[in-house]
């Protein structure tokens, strides 16, 4: 093996070696106990103990709220992804009056922090009765996947040839036909591509479903916030509440991985 193709798998090793480290001391600070992680530097967990699983599984706060994140993050993949699709197609196929201006005035909504939407959302579901609900959260994460969505949904519409719908017009496909049994198949892996990222920003995203619940839908980033105490932080309990968050985008990543990797190989993410 000559040197030049050593150096590259060195640093090859030395990157996911660095990318892997912060996941690794994450599990290695859920399988011990605060007075081990307090007691200094170890780089492995001498008396591993699941404990601090058990007493999440165990607690039906804890329970409850990993439910809540997972059923409002369900929900706002879906009605991304499903309003995405007709927007999408419709930037793409027809030329209308400030189509252009409408599709940039969609990603502009990506250009303020969460932060700013906060209140306004408050104001609004408070008044209107859907404060402290699973759909309080997952409308508003549609204004930031929707567009997301629409723009990479976009992307894969275009490799679509115009003919094919010229085609399934002549055949005697009505419009619904036709985009269901031939044009969502055609975009598929662009439709699990957008489920990956509207699932990844609604789970991982904070400010506004902290802001917009209270017990009721309490997701579970906000309980994790019960781990700081006058007694200071439970470091064991914090570390294996992180690890757990990882495994739905985990099992994400799993199901649509081809699908990704087409998606970034056609040039489209």
């Amino acid at each position: 093996m000559t040197r030049t193709g050593v150096l590259p798998r060195i640093g090859l090793a030395i990157y996911l070696l660095a990318l892997m480290l912060p996941i690794y001391w994450l599990v290695n600070m859920s399988l011990r106990s605060n007075e081990d992680i307090m007691s200094g530097l170890s780089l492995w967990p001498h008396h591993p103990s699941l404990g601090r699983y058990f007493f999440i599984f165990n607690d039906s706060t804890w329970v409850h709220a990993f439910g809540v994140s997972l059923t409002y993050v369900a929900i706002n993949t879906v009605i991304s992804v499903t309003v995405a699709l007709p927007a999408a197609y419709a930037f793409n196929r027809y030329r209308f009056v400030g189509d252009k201006h409408l599709f940039f005035w969609l990603l502009t909504n990506l250009m303020a922090p969460a932060s700013v939407y906060a209140m306004p959302f408050f104001n609004l579901y408070y008044a209107i009765g859907l404060f402290d609900t699973v759909w309080a959260v997952a409308l508003a994460h549609c204004l930031f996947n929707i567009p997301v969505a629409v723009w990479i949904l976009e992307g894969f519409v275009s490799g679509v040839p115009r003919e094919i719908d010229e085609t399934a017009a002549i055949d005697g496909y009505s419009f619904p036909r036709f985009f269901i049994r031939i044009f969502l198949p055609l975009i598929a892996n662009g439709i699990g591509v957008t489920a990956f990222f509207c699932f990844m920003f609604s789970w991982v995203e904070q400010l506004l479903a902290t802001t917009l619940t209270a017990t009721n839908a309490l997701p579970f980033a906000a309980v994790m916030t019960r781990s700081y105490s006058a007694a200071g932080m439970d470091w064991s309990l914090l570390a294996a509440a992180g690890v757990l968050t990882m495994i739905p985008g985990a099992v994400v990543i799993w199901f649509v991985r081809h699908h990704i990797a087409k998606g970034f190989a056609l040039g489209r993410v």
